[in-house]
């Protein structure tokens, strides 16, 4: 075991602890700590841990003991295995230990779908990693990885998150997933096929609306709406923001899971069993079925009303098939031709899309180009659509 030299720093102190830590360098190792901090005054006491290969009850003892000295103490950069100490005995419980990551590259890496907090790259024929835009992004991981875990149990196909890396410096999740093409690859491959993988789509999108779960346990998608649709005060005409939000908040509660950002880029048909999966999970929540499909219209045929070229953008398919997917999904959920009645569900979700799209256009990219333009689009659409729209639940439909 060796102490390298500590650190001091505008009040942080850090010190390296190397190698072993057990019954016969305990005490040596705890009275070079001391000796390393008299005489200053530290608000924040941090062990590196990244060279700690092991360490035993003795050792532990001694984190234990700097910990009641310091109540702003932590452990950084450990690593695995002596993680788990730390972990099965509580300690992680007790105090900050932050776990060692390893780190991978992606660079030649296919990328096989993106979503809005992350890109999805396959890094060998059966590993994919999800690295994260976000660089804190570690509770974002923790959440994705419940979302999964609670999709999973209730018969939804996904993956679930086995390790935590980092890809040039951000977050990243690992999953185990065999050879799979995208919807959006299919599609490019077999364009003469595509009314066959919207049915897959739709059968697979029934599953996700069919799990019910109990208020609380995800987040509710009527009120995240409500809060997008006050970023469009300023931008609609009084009368239509006031009616949008009654819209809004007059959709029935409900406690189906919906998938928030459901498309063909994040469905994968497995080569092995032909079985469709889904990749992206950290957008789940529960609501309304008119959320999915307000997520939905937005990634076949919203975006491309402003930016024409999107679909081959963002989904690697052209307008044409994506307004082709759209309109088959509608057919084959709702399991009808009617043309009336396919027009109304449209609006319906349109009016949601749009205020989505309006509300991030305002939020993020409001005075660029695109943003304006996006804001134009979606004001034109919502003030003509919105006086005429008496409901926005598909529920009942």
């Amino acid at each position: 075991m060796e102490i390298a030299e500590g650190k001091f720093d505008g009040g942080t102190f850090t010190a390296r602890l190397n190698g072993h830590i057990d019954s016969s360098n305990a005490a040596k190792a705890e009275a070079a700590l001391k000796e390393l901090t008299v005489g200053k005054q530290i608000d924040n006491f941090v062990i590196d841990a990244e060279n700690m290969e092991y360490i035993s009850s003795a050792g532990l003892r001694v984190v234990l003991a700097f910990r009641k000295a310091y109540p702003k103490f932590k452990l950084v950069n450990v690593k695995s295995e002596v993680y788990e100490v730390f972990e099965m005995t509580g300690f992680t419980q007790m105090m900050e230990v932050e776990k060692a990551y390893k780190k991978v590259s992606v660079a030649g890496c296919e990328i096989i779908g993106e979503g809005k907090n992350g890109i999805v790259y396959r890094i060998s024929p059966d590993t994919i990693v999800k690295v994260y835009k976000n660089p804190d992004a570690l509770d974002e991981i923790k959440n994705e990885r419940e979302l999964a875990r609670k999709a999973f149990v209730n018969g939804i196909p996904t993956s679930i998150s086995y390790d935590i890396v980092q890809v040039d410096g951000k977050f990243a999740s690992m999953f185990e997933m065999l050879e799979a093409d995208s919807i959006s690859k299919k599609i490019k491959k077999e364009p003469q096929n595509i009314d066959e993988f919207a049915k897959a789509s739709v059968d697979l999108l029934k599953k996700i609306h069919s799990v019910e779960l109990k208020p609380g346990e995800m987040v509710d998608a009527k009120e995240d709406y409500l809060k997008r649709a006050q970023r469009l005060q300023e931008s609609l005409a009084p009368e239509v923001y006031a009616k949008l939000c009654d819209l809004v908040k007059e959709i029935p509660q409900n406690n189906h899971i919906i998938h928030g950002d459901f498309h063909t880029k994040n469905q994968m048909f497995l080569k092995s069993t032909g079985e469709l999966m889904l990749i992206d999970m950290d957008t789940l929540c529960l609501g309304d079925p008119v959320f999915d499909f307000g997520s939905l219209y937005n990634a076949y045929v919203g975006r491309a009303l402003a930016e024409p070229g999107n679909s081959e953008a963002f989904l690697g398919i052209s307008d044409e098939q994506a307004a082709r997917f759209w309109e088959k999904t509608l057919e084959f959920y709702f399991e009808t031709s009617d043309k009336e009645k396919l027009e109304e569900i449209q609006r319906r979700a349109m009016i949601v899309g749009q205020l989505r799209l309006m509300a991030k256009a305002i939020k993020s990219y409001k005075g660029t180009e695109a943003g304006e333009r996006q804001i134009k689009s979606s004001k034109a659409l919502l003030e003509e659509a919105v006086p005429k729209t008496s409901r926005l639940t598909l529920a009942s439909l």
